[in-house]
């Protein structure tokens, strides 16, 4: 048992129990106590981990599948305008 765990008798509990939740929801171990004999533990629910996605390198991999390679002006307004045209 660590120092750092919260005491709580049985009658604080039922008196002061926004006070325990506080103490649960700041991620503390609370024991509790009925006439000085500890009888319980309540420990907080585990946090779920946050495990964010890695953000795509977009452009490490066009260069990856393209290479070097650099359209001619006409070729890119010859794609453009086929895509205005089909809007």
């Amino acid at each position: 048992m660590t120092f750092d765990m919260k005491i709580a008798s049985v009658r604080n509990l039922r008196q002061n129990f926004p006070r325990v939740l506080a103490w649960l929801q700041a991620g503390e171990e609370v024991v509790i106590t009925l006439r000085r004999q500890r009888v319980a533990r309540l420990v907080p629910w585990p946090k779920k981990k946050s495990n964010p996605k890695p953000i795509p390198d977009i452009s490490a991999r066009l260069l990856k599948v393209f290479g070097q390679k650099v359209l001619p002006d006409e070729t890119i307004k010859a794609i453009v305008d086929l895509d205005r045209s089909r809007a």
